[in-house]
């Protein structure tokens, strides 16, 4: 029997105790942000090294979205430094933030409306591979704070996201909560901490094995129902 059509992560899913989420592209899609924030990085500490300064693409940060900032930085600078591409991608981290807490991202169709609904039953978190400051800037810019328990992310704990899923496991007393996500890290991040994944199959990523798919983030609703 495949991990999809376990017959004991679905009996879960109906008796969720909390659902945690996965930020980038499953709540929202800020790669453009991220883009334009990442190539003023490239370019102000490359003109100062010496160094190659083509702008990445869109694709090239879609492709990377989910993975943690280290591991990013190995993929888009490979013939970098550590220290250069730890440079660029704090530098990036910095200038992104500052620019979502002003404009945001591009939230997904009813992801408040359906975050309101959600809170009234479940409680809510967000574990992303992030810099510490992303998921502060999503819950500012968006004002959706007020939705959520508790948060976390490798740059706070150093942790991979498995263990961040755990940690808030363990903080909040979870014993049969839900990830919700869009990447295949995700889907193994769920396996790593033993509960149930919902694919957002919207999102940047391809998943083969879960729990349950949605096409669009209110179909939540229906697969908790």
């Amino acid at each position: 029997m495949t991990w999809q059509e376990s017959e004991c992560d679905m009996e879960k899913l109906q008796d969720s105790d909390g659902i945690i989420f996965d930020l980038d592209g499953t709540l929202w899609d800020a790669t453009e942000p991220v883009r334009v924030s990442w190539n003023k990085a490239l370019k102000e500490y490359g003109r100062e090294q010496g160094l190659p300064t083509d702008e990445l693409s869109i694709d090239q940060i879609k492709g990377v979205m989910g993975l943690q900032i280290p591991e990013i930085g190995r993929k888009l600078f490979p013939s970098f430094s550590e220290e250069a591409r730890s440079k660029i991608m704090e530098r990036g981290g910095e200038i992104e933030c500052e620019y979502l807490k002003k404009h945001g991202g591009i939230l997904y169709p009813h992801v408040e409306k359906t975050l309101a609904t959600l809170a009234q039953r479940y409680k809510l978190f967000i574990v992303s591979n992030c810099q510490v400051g992303y998921i502060e800037t999503f819950f500012f810019a968006h004002q959706l704070e007020k939705y959520f328990v508790d948060y976390e992310n490798p740059g706070r704990t150093g942790l991979t996201k498995g263990e961040n899923i755990q940690l808030i496991m363990r903080r909040n007393k979870l014993k049969n909560p839900v990830y919700v996500g869009d990447t295949l890290g995700d889907a193994k991040a769920a396996q790593v901490a033993g509960i149930p994944f919902i694919y957002a199959s919207y999102g940047f990523g391809r998943v083969e094995n879960y729990t349950e798919a949605m096409d669009s983030f209110e179909q939540l609703l229906g697969i908790l129902s």
